[in-house]
C-alpha cells in the first residue's frame, strides 16, 4: 500500500510540505501509547494516533516509520511538523476515529 491509498482510504489531508505518495507502507500500528508503539511497530510503518505531543516524532524516528496520521481531527503544532520535516516523516490528517480507520485499512491491505 502506498500513501496515496492511505490519504485516498482514509479522506486525509497532507500537513508534510513535501510528501511521496507512492512511498510504500509495509505495515500499520494504531496507537496513542507510545510504550506500545515501540513494543509492536514494524520498519516502513504507517502511526495512526491521536496524540499530538513531540514524543510521537521521537518515537517514529526512532522506529523507522514512515509516515505519521493524526486521526480524530487532531492537528500537530507547527513545532512538530518541523520537527517530522527534518526526521524525514511524513504527516497526514484524518477525521475518523481510530477504530473506523484500522478497520478501513486493515480491510484494504490485510495488514
Amino acid at each position: 500500500m502506498t500513501i496515496k491509498n492511505v490519504i485516498d482510504l482514509l479522506d486525509a489531508r497532507v500537513l508534510s510540505e513535501s510528501i511521496d505518495l507512492d512511498k510504500q507502507i509495509i505495515s500499520i500500528c494504531g496507537s496513542d501509547m507510545m510504550s506500545d508503539v515501540l513494543a509492536f511497530i514494524k520498519k516502513d510503518a504507517l502511526l495512526l494516533t491521536g496524540l499530538t505531543n513531540p514524543q510521537v516524532i521521537r518515537t517514529a524516528e526512532m522506529m523507522d516509520i514512515v509516515c505519521i496520521a493524526f486521526i480524530r481531527g487532531k492537528t500537530p503544532s507547527p513545532e512538530m511538523l518541523e520537527l517530522a520535516e527534518e526526521c524525514g516523516i511524513y504527516v497526514i490528517q484524518s477525521d475518523l476515529r481510530m477504530f473506523e480507520a484500522c478497520g478501513i485499512l486493515y480491510k484494504e491491505g490485510g495488514f
